[in-house]
């Protein structure tokens, strides 16, 4: 079977490897890649040609926090109800993370990681399941980075038990479903998820925010745990992400060789420039502390966002002055599925320049998934995941939350 090739015509595409937006923009597809750009000679014969006109064409875009599976449709303000985790069965559940997919999608988002549920369902990995079937063109979605259960000991952040205020006895989890204590535990934990179909593996390392749970920067997982969690996980070829918001937390994530911090709201400067020495990616999803309705949240909760979001705000631009590596990354729907972009705009005002904002949600992220060969870049090889934007991003980040064009894999899903 010939393969589809089609012409995309734009006034300007950003160079992101280089930082530079450049003008004309003509970018021959075919089948699911790029095949040149503005290429010498007549195109090709029989290519449909898409003329988008004065719009800058970028590569999609990559959120490396998000959860599918919850938020969104039938939640108020687009945000999980305090019951949900017993409330929304499985099936209800996935049918919702189509719409949340196909809003991340049509948002310019075309690949994503879905970091932990933290819900009974079986054992099942409902997020490995969404990824099979938008894979299989069942359904529209961006490309997903599946993590399935997120790891937690009894009581952590993302302990379903905690997050509902359950007694004893009501919801039995076990390490199917991501609950695990003790060096055993989180082995076969980390050997359950990858044995149904995950591509990295999810660590609550530290309290949260938004659990009542332990204090945000409590350790909780010992030195050992968080070293089994990475040994095992890195033999089998996945990374590890870790929700760390405490100092000492990430410190012993660095240590214990996890690939990536998810926050780290409350890191010191001599945390980050022990993670600019190891190289660990830093997820930082910043805009949430502008933007959480935190107004809604138990009283208790509240009191922990006016006292930790002030904190991370003053965090990141220090992280990014000391160059961290830092990718894109929302925490959706702590901010609603569908304006992943804000968190581009965030970064800027705290200190990025534009294109390095798009570098974080591009280059830096496809870094972060082991596919700096195949995404994040508009280039001769590369995957065909495009989208259009008006104006200049490079001048006006804002502009990447007015998507009119949206290409992944050689298939257009949004056009205007």
């Amino acid at each position: 079977m010939t393969e589809q090739t089609t012409v995309l015509r734009a006034a300007r595409w950003a160079d992101v490897a280089a930082g530079t937006i450049c003008a004309p923009a003509v970018v021959v597809v075919t089948g699911t890649r790029i095949a040149a750009i503005n290429p010498d000679g007549p195109l090709p014969e029989g290519a449909t040609v898409i003329d988008l006109g004065d719009v800058t064409l970028l590569p999609g875009l990559m959120d490396m926090e998000l959860n599918l599976l919850i938020g969104g449709p039938g939640s108020p303000q687009g945000l999980p109800t305090p019951m949900h985790g017993v409330q929304d069965d499985p099936v209800y559940r996935t049918l919702r993370a189509t719409v949340n997919a196909r809003a991340t999608l049509e948002a310019g988002f075309t690949t994503v990681r879905n970091l932990g549920l933290m819900v009974k369902t079986g054992g099942y990995l409902l997020d490995v399941a969404l990824q099979r079937a938008i894979d299989q063109g069942w359904h529209v979605g961006p490309r997903i980075y599946p993590a399935g259960h997120a790891v937690t000991p009894y009581g952590g952040h993302l302990d379903p038990t905690v997050f509902q205020r359950l007694a004893p006895g009501i919801m039995p989890l076990s390490v199917a479903e991501g609950i695990a204590n003790g060096v055993p535990d989180v082995t076969a934990c980390v050997r359950y998820q990858i044995r149904h179909g995950a591509k990295l593996i999810k660590v609550s390392a530290s309290g949260g925010v938004m659990s009542h749970s332990t204090a945000p920067g409590a350790q909780q997982f010992s030195d050992a745990e968080l070293a089994a969690i990475a040994d095992e996980a890195h033999r089998a070829g996945v990374k590890v992400a870790a929700h760390a918001v405490g100092d000492t937390a990430v410190r012993a994530c660095i240590r214990a060789g996890i690939d990536c911090i998810e926050h780290g709201f409350l890191a010191t400067e001599d945390t980050l420039a022990m993670m600019v020495e190891h190289g660990t990616f830093l997820v930082s999803t910043t805009y949430l502390t502008d933007a959480m309705a935190i107004d809604r949240i138990a009283p208790e909760l509240r009191a922990k966002a006016l006292e930790v979001f002030p904190r991370a705000k003053a965090m990141l631009p220090k992280a990014i002055e000391m160059g961290v590596r830092i990718a894109c990354g929302t925490d959706a729907p702590a901010i609603p599925h569908g304006q992943n972009a804000k968190e581009l705009g965030a970064l800027v005002e705290r200190g990025m320049t534009p294109m390095q904002a798009i570098r974080a949600a591009t280059v830096v992220a496809a870094e972060l998934v082991d596919a700096a060969g195949e995404l994040g870049q508009l280039g001769t090889g590369f995957a065909a995941d495009i989208i259009a934007v008006p104006g200049d991003p490079s001048t006006d980040i804002t502009v990447t939350q007015d998507v009119r064009f949206v290409m992944k894999d050689g298939q257009v899903y949004k056009r205007p």
